[in-house]
């Protein structure tokens, strides 16, 4: 079992979340790790055409773990290349959320916070 942490009051709002902002931060999202993109929506975190700087050394799997600890669920829209693949393994279920921005469905990989 996970223990969770009371969500921050600056995890409060929705919004996109910086490289290097305090949030950023506090979940493992920071520039010496990572390029790429996290919004908060509702009990959901985004993650966006993320990159990993280091790859192979755990940043992802701890990244992932940290925000679930902080009581959110995990969506990754559109995942390219070799994504799926490591979502599939990290637990992540394929589905479908309509995007207003595009006006149509898109493949979302969801893992559920615990």
């Amino acid at each position: 079992m996970t223990s969770r942490t009371a969500p921050p009051s600056s995890i409060k709002n929705d919004g996109i979340i910086e490289l290097d902002s305090e949030l950023g931060k506090r979940l493992g999202f920071t520039s010496d790790k990572f390029d790429g993109y996290l919004w908060k929506i509702g009990n959901y975190i985004y993650i966006s055409f993320i990159e990993s700087k280091n790859k192979g050394k755990g940043n992802f799997s701890r990244f992932l773990q940290e925000i679930i600890k902080a009581g959110f669920g995990i969506k990754v829209p559109t995942p390219m290349g070799r994504m799926p693949l490591i979502l599939a393994h990290k637990g992540f279920k394929p589905t479908t959320e309509f995007f207003p921005e595009v006006g149509e469905d898109v493949d979302v990989w969801v893992l559920e916070a615990k």
